[in-house]
């Protein structure tokens, strides 16, 4: 089950057949033949096929009449659209300052393009781009929009230039290699307006960067595919290619995205042909552990936007109580919480400690304070106030049915609203949002609190939002597909999957509870609306499509032991699932120069009925403030 510790089991390996591997040699005489070798003898899922006949070289002012490729006939239609993915001629030239040579390419790329939307293959190769390649860009753009249902690769070599200036598209070798290649690549996804079906094929070649970061920046880039040209292969001592472990690490890094790896070279690379290469990248598939349970959970929601909860307004179902409820770390983390509290405040034998649950759900902290007070041997009262009525249906059925469940009342309401008989000890709560205060937990605990004793506790006792910039190709186009500004001034929770942090995270706003306030005219003049301006400093630079959030927060801290729960990296709670990250979007990407500098600002608006967001880039360049006024999104209070 999801209580079981992560890592209590040896995990089983990752079946090879979860990542298509391909092949692509400069020439196929007899494309059957070739994809027969492919497919049953090398193993491989694809092949990359010249789209037209090497040696056809089109002359827009005077047209060849002999055909400029095999026919369609050739392959069947489910052939074409499953084991071909087509490439486009190498001496294509889209940005020559030779205008007859330019005007032969463009009618050639056209050409190779119409013939690849007629064939229906799922991809198309693209050259690499140099960093002037701007009529390659107006190409590119106009095919995506004829040819939304093929998906296009640029290839990207990571270090080296192309192998000769013909294979560079915008003739530019400098704009191909290290940090040039991702902005060569960057300058062209602009210019194609972060179109979906534009992906990065990116080539391994024999040296890698030195700066690991650099790596780590496609992660956040449309990742296709992953070339492995043959000639970056060592041979081991039985004669057969193997890679570096530098190359491997990185491989291994690159297919936590599952992009399709790809084989590139000669057919006689090796006396096996390309099928040894194949081989040995499906051995490496098979040596990646298999996912574990936590992974497994979160896998179906990478990179899937959801809208935060409105926690006042919406009543969660049964299956989403029992989602929350299986998380292996946080029950036992707010269990060893309240354990300190009652050892440290409260005396064996003595006056049972009155504990308010606020916001008791289907009661999974009643259980937990329950646990706590019999290893503690402190006796507890316990109220569980929920204003769920179904999950309240679920409480009066545990206080009727389950072992110590006497000690409990449970009172149907809002907490914020309910007269509490007595004065409570201690309020436990689990109202934090993706970004800590971003459910309403201040001003729910703000209301709450009138029901604590004077030097009453609250678990937590704290909680900070953190924030960082975020580059994500993925996520703002998933923002995008709506076509309107609302999504863009929206905030979501999200598994950030496809994504490349820039750099560490700051804290944005803080709260702690209690507050001296107790009477209701306290209460109300009470201010939890914040503003925090922010700086980050980017070494390696990149697309900046927005932000992302976290939050920290201790839950006791009795001087000698603190109990924390975190999303943010540099202290999170291993194995904790109940909360994902929330990704705050930029209505239009902001390049953010190599060593540059990132300044935003961040509000948050309380009202009298409800809570709102605004946000704002002002460095590298001024964005306007998102969502003024809650405009697009808030929550009700």
């Amino acid at each position: 089950t999801l209580h079981s510790a992560p890592g209590t089991a040896a995990r089983p390996k990752m079946p090879s057949r979860n990542i298509e591997i391909g092949v692509s040699t400069p020439t196929v005489a007899d494309l059957k033949k070739h994809l027969a070798l492919a497919t049953d003898q090398w193993q491989a899922n694809f092949c990359v096929v010249p789209l037209a006949h090497p040696r056809y070289w089109r002359d827009h002012r005077r047209p060849r009449a002999e055909q400029f490729t095999r026919s369609d006939l050739v392959l069947d239609s489910n052939a074409w659209c499953r084991l071909v993915v087509g490439k486009l001629s190498p001496w294509i030239r889209l940005d020559s300052a030779d205008e007859a040579l330019r005007k032969q390419s463009e009618a050639a790329f056209k050409q190779e393009v119409a013939w690849a939307a007629h064939l229906n293959v799922p991809a198309v190769m693209l050259p690499p781009v140099g960093s002037d390649a701007v009529n390659y860009a107006h190409c590119v753009n106009q095919a995506l929009l004829s040819a939304p249902h093929i998906q296009f690769w640029v290839r990207v070599p990571i270090t080296h230039p192309p192998q000769s200036t013909a294979e560079a598209a915008g003739g530019d070798e400098d704009g191909s290699s290290g940090t040039g290649a991702w902005a060569s690549w960057n300058r062209l996804r602009c210019l194609c307006e972060h179109a979906p079906n534009l992906g990065v094929s990116l080539e391994l070649g024999a040296d890698l960067p030195d700066d690991e970061a650099e790596l780590e920046r496609w992660l956040g880039e449309p990742l296709r595919a992953v070339v492995t040209p043959a000639v970056a292969y060592l041979t081991n001592k039985r004669g057969y290619p193997t890679l570096s472990r530098r190359h491997q690490a990185a491989l291994a890094r690159l297919l936590q995205h599952k992009p399709r790896l790809l084989v590139s070279g000669r057919a006689d690379a090796h006396s096996e042909g390309l099928g040894a290469h194949v081989q040995y990248l499906r051995y490496l598939v098979s040596q990646r552990l298999a996912p574990s349970q936590q992974e497994r959970y979160e896998a179906p929601y990478y990179d899937f936007l959801q809208a935060p909860l409105q926690p006042l307004q919406d009543n969660l179902e049964s299956q989403t109580y029992e989602t929350f409820e299986k998380d292996p770390v946080k029950y036992e983390r707010y269990e060893r919480a309240v354990y300190l509290y009652l050892c440290q405040r409260h005396q064996p034998g003595g006056e049972p400690a009155v504990v308010m649950v606020v916001g008791a759900g289907r009661g999974p902290l009643v259980a937990a304070t329950l646990r706590a007070s019999a290893a503690s041997g402190r006796r507890v009262r316990a109220f569980a106030v929920e204003k769920n009525p179904n999950a309240v249906v679920t409480l009066r059925g545990r206080c009727a049915t389950e072992a110590g469940w006497d000690a409990v009342t449970v009172v149907p309401g809002d907490m914020r609203e309910w007269e509490a008989p007595v004065l409570a000890d201690l309020l436990v709560s689990e109202l934090l949002g993706s970004w800590g205060d971003n459910e309403l937990s201040p001003e729910c605990l703000d209301g709450a609190q009138r029901y604590l004793k004077p030097g009453g506790a609250s678990i937590p006792t704290d909680y900070t939002s953190y924030v960082a910039p975020l580059s994500s190709s993925r996520l703002w186009n998933e923002v995008k597909h709506f076509k309107d500004l609302a999504h863009f001034e929206t905030q979501y929770v999200v598994k950030v999957h496809n994504a490349y942090p820039m750099c560490a995270p700051q804290p944005c706003f803080v709260f702690t509870h209690p507050s001296d306030a107790r009477t209701v005219a306290e209460i109300g003049a009470i201010d939890n609306s914040r503003v925090a301006q922010l700086s980050f400093d980017v070494p390696l630079g990149g697309e900046l499509h927005g932000f992302i959030g976290y939050f920290h927060s201790t839950l006791w801290d009795d001087g000698s032991e603190a109990v924390h729960i975190s999303t943010e990296p540099s202290t999170e709670s291993v194995g904790m699932f109940s909360w994902f990250p929330l990704f705050i979007p930029l209505r239009t990407p902001v390049l953010v120069p190599e060593g540059g500098r990132v300044e935003a600002a961040f509000w948050r608006n309380a009202s009298r009925h409800r809570v709102w967001y605004e946000w704002a880039l002002t460095e590298p360049q001024p964005s306007p403030i998102h969502n003024p006024n809650g405009r697009s999104y808030h929550i009700g209070l």
